[in-house]
């Protein structure tokens, strides 16, 4: 590893890089600015002036690059970022009196506005970090003692909420006290004292995970313990007071690598640092007890390559969580009212204990306690004795059975009718299919990829299951939809790909591939819906992998029409939803924002507040727009 000697006014500097290249300078002014904490603002088109964000003794202040004021809040705070929009930033500090988070607006044309306090914490706040997604939503990250931490959702377009609204509690290590985001890799930095530096997903819905991106010697190269931290394009620059050192990392394949360390000898502790691009290296702004030093370093890291945003849509309503506890919600089926369709249906498992019911607000109407139901479908006018009625099957993992329910075609409501045995070990996935003769089949499948095709019938009043056929997958399916147009069946092979086949007892079992796993899907492939449209007829595809939902013609060459995520909707309180089982739609008007058809998806992480599982409702004109679709 070739060595660099910088000279810094008086400072002795080395940094430590991977490649050869001229040796750069780091500049500082011979007298610190007097500030607590400095960050360089953030490019926005109408603060061309602007220079920097600072804490000063009593006021939050936005200086241009001449170092005038242009704006001050007054008080005492500590610890502070920030993001441009537009007109103006949003800020988000710390007040040391109320001992409370605050987000606070500068507009260019108005100065300050009205600071925005979000409640008070049982914790004391030791940090604080904005974060914003790809919908432009903005999040602020707490970090308490004790490994407390929370996200909020507190404005939009940096617009602050008139009500901050709790997104996800966090569970951080023990000693933290400083983060950082890096909006483009949805990266949150915290610090563990005398541990290391940790990566975790930052969006909304992401999973609590973590990965190290360096570890405190001899694991790895911090000498003890990371304070301040700043992102720029590809790069992360985090302090270590106590050694005196700035670490510097690249950002590579997904993936923080460390890049090289600068010693600072000539500063007492510093701890917070902000960094912006200047020319063929970086500006500098670093604290410590004496104020704050501007610098320049002539170390940059290539900018990863962007990738285009995914589409979002927002779901308008949620039901009412499921009774158990958990990861209990599973998969939905929506039933149409054949005269009044504001009075339809959403049903829903609860793999735990039984079978939901919800109206088009997400009410839930009925519980039925009858076992571990894990998917079910709905096909109208099946003959049950005298009556003809719609038909709700579910898969029950308590008897390996076909579960029966009556659905009265006047109210909706449903009836147990009894149970059809199945071959199945570990029954799991289950779809309907209507043939040419108007009989009804249940398609169900096991674990092993087992797939078995039951003729149902109950024209004497009591349910009975004909096996017509059966087949199988190489490894785990679950999710499976069938076109009674085409008659046609769509699997999902978790892992590899979505398959289609004749569904007919007596068609071909031959697997016609419609997408594989790689590129947009990626695995799990969970639950399958087909939307008949006027302008063709689509399949919409749940990728657990990436928390996506994509969309392919449902005929042959199944063309890839696009994917979407199912993001927040700040305005109802509703979160996004994610780590989806099963889902379904329908093109039937229903009325109001479901005119041109309702998608309904499980949503496996419950956030905003966080909650027991639910089912999310997006109109299909919010997925038809998104995507381009006629």
């Amino acid at each position: 590893m070739r060595m660099f000697t910088l000279s810094m006014l008086g400072l002795s500097v080395a940094l430590a890089q991977g490649a050869a290249s001229a040796a750069p300078s780091l500049t500082l002014e011979r007298t610190p600015i007097d500030a607590q904490a400095s960050q360089w603002l953030a490019p926005a088109p109408a603060l061309k002036q602007g220079g920097r964000l600072q804490l000063a003794a009593k006021a939050l202040q936005v200086l241009d690059g001449q170092g005038r004021v242009l704006g001050e809040l007054p008080g005492r705070f500590e610890t502070l970022d920030h993001r441009a929009e537009g007109d103006g930033l949003l800020v988000a500090t710390l007040d040391k009196q109320r001992q409370q988070a605050l987000l606070a607006r500068f507009d260019a044309s108005s100065g300050w506005g009205a600071p925005h306090y979000l409640p008070a914490t049982r914790y004391a706040i030791e940090g604080l970090c904005l974060y914003r997604d790809s919908a432009a939503n903005d999040f602020l990250f707490l970090v308490g003692e004790e490994g407390i931490g929370e996200q909020w959702l507190v404005a939009e377009h940096a617009q602050p909420l008139a009500e901050a609204r709790l997104v996800r509690s966090l569970s951080l290590p023990p000693q933290s006290a400083f983060c950082q985001v890096d909006d483009a890799s949805h990266s949150l930095f915290i610090n563990e004292e005398n541990v290391g530096l940790w990566r975790y997903p930052a969006a909304a819905e992401a999973p609590l995970l973590r990965e190290p991106v360096d570890l405190v010697a001899p694991f790895g190269g911090l000498a003890k313990a990371v304070a301040g931290m700043a992102v720029v394009p590809g790069g992360l620059l985090a302090l270590d007071p106590a050694a005196r050192a700035l670490h510097l990392y690249q950002r590579s394949a997904g993936q923080w690598l460390r890049a090289g360390t600068l010693s600072l000898q000539g500063l007492k502790e510093p701890e917070q640092v902000s960094a912006r691009v200047a020319g063929k290296g970086l500006e500098l702004l670093l604290a410590d007890d004496q104020g704050t030093h501007r610098g320049v370093l002539g170390w940059a890291p290539q900018a990863p390559h962007s990738q285009p945003p995914v589409a979002q849509v927002k779901a308008l309503v949620q039901t009412d969580g499921v009774p158990s506890l958990g990861d209990a919600a599973d998969d939905p089926a929506i039933w149409v009212h054949p005269r009044q369709p504001a009075l339809s249906r959403v049903f829903g498992t609860d793999k735990k204990g039984g079978l939901l019911a919800y109206d088009l607000q997400g009410k839930q109407l009925q519980d039925l306690r009858v076992g571990r139901l894990n998917n079910v479908d709905v096909r109208g006018g099946f003959q049950y004795g005298a009556h003809l009625v719609d038909l709700a099957v579910a898969s029950n993992r308590d008897r390996n059975s076909l579960h029966l329910f009556a659905i009265d075609p006047a109210s909706g409501e449903l009836s147990d009718i009894g149970q059809v045995p199945t071959e199945l070990k570990e029954i799991y996935g289950l779809c309907l299919f209507k043939d040419s003769e108007q009989a009804i089949h249940a398609i169900a499948n096991d674990k092993d990829g087992r797939f078995v095709q039951y003729r149902l019938d109950a024209s004497n009043g009591q349910v009975t299951g004909t096996l017509v056929r059966s087949f199988s997958t190489a490894t785990q399916s679950e999710g499976c939809v069938a076109d009674d147009r085409s008659q046609r069946l769509f699997i999902a092979e978790e892992d590899v790909a979505v398959w289609a086949l004749d569904a007919r007892a007596e068609g071909s079992t031959q697997l016609d591939k419609v997408l594989g796993v790689g590129g947009p899907v990626q695995d799990d492939i969970e639950g399958l819906a087909l939307y008949h449209g006027k302008g063709g007829d689509y399949l919409v595809v749940s990728s657990q992998g990436n928390d996506r939902y994509v969309v392919v013609d449902a005929a042959p060459p199944y063309r890839l029409r696009g994917s979407f995520q199912v993001g927040l909707n700040g305005a109802l309180g509703i979160d996004g939803a994610s780590e989806t089982d099963g889902l379904e739609v329908t093109s039937a008007n229903l009325g109001g924002p479901w005119a041109e058809g309702l998608l309904v998806v499980q949503d496996g992480r419950k956030r905003m507040p966080e909650g027991k599982q639910n089912y999310k409702y997006v109109p299909w004109a919010a997925v038809a727009q998104a995507l381009g679709l006629n």
